[in-house]
């Protein structure tokens, strides 16, 4: 028993000798995957010509009966906006890492507040899944009502070539997921050899008397 401990011991220490100069491999993963969808959700939000938000976005933030009724619109949207697609291009290149995800934290927890957080969990309405409200349970019988249409006066095999049809919950998962990514991001930094922050840091510290 006490070779096979020490046994373990010695290939723990191999694994984590090969892993070290590995390590950055998953901040890289977490910041690429977050790229496309930051950058999708900022320009959604900022109008290129301008650099200002788009007039419908800062009315959709603003409007207490069919929007968010946040405060300040305009710069609200124009915050959330740029914080994304900043978030994008930092998380890019790898650069200022832990300092973006703080602003992309409050984002996301923002949006999970305010956007989502009345849906319940789920993104896609699945009364099987756990976690399924009362919304979630109703709307089986309203997507089972949307297949008969199509069955009978549409090309269902041609419509559903490519998936399922579904019902869009919009609830907090894909926002909570989020979060956790750049808080992981947030404790394990842009990572090693793979990020300008790397680089930098090293270059300051070899500077250091």
């Amino acid at each position: 028993m006490e070779r096979l401990l020490t046994l373990y011991y010695a290939a723990e220490q191999l694994l984590r000798r090969v892993g070290k100069h590995l390590d950055g491999l998953p901040s890289l993963a977490l910041r690429l995957y977050l790229v496309p969808v930051l950058w999708m959700a900022g320009s959604q939000k900022i109008d290129g010509s301008t650099f200002m938000p788009y007039q419908n976005t800062v009315e959709w933030f603003g409007n207490p009966e069919w929007g968010l009724g946040l405060p300040l619109p305009t710069l609200m949207a124009f915050l959330a906006g740029w914080t994304e697609l900043l978030g994008a291009i930092f998380l890019a290149v790898g650069i200022l890492v832990r300092w973006i995800t703080i602003p992309l934290l409050i984002t996301m927890a923002v949006a999970a507040l305010t956007v989502h957080g009345a849906n319940g969990w789920q993104a896609i309405a699945d009364p099987s899944a756990p976690f399924a409200n009362t919304r979630v349970e109703e709307s089986a019988e309203r997507l089972e009502v949307a297949r008969d249409i199509l069955r009978e006066h549409g090309n269902y095999s041609w419509l559903t070539a490519r998936g399922s049809l579904v019902i869009l919950n919009n609830g907090i998962e894909f926002a909570v997921t989020y979060f956790v990514m750049l808080l992981a991001l947030f404790g394990l930094g842009a990572g090693r050899y793979v990020s300008l922050d790397y680089w930098l840091n090293r270059c300051l510290g070899s500077r250091k008397p």
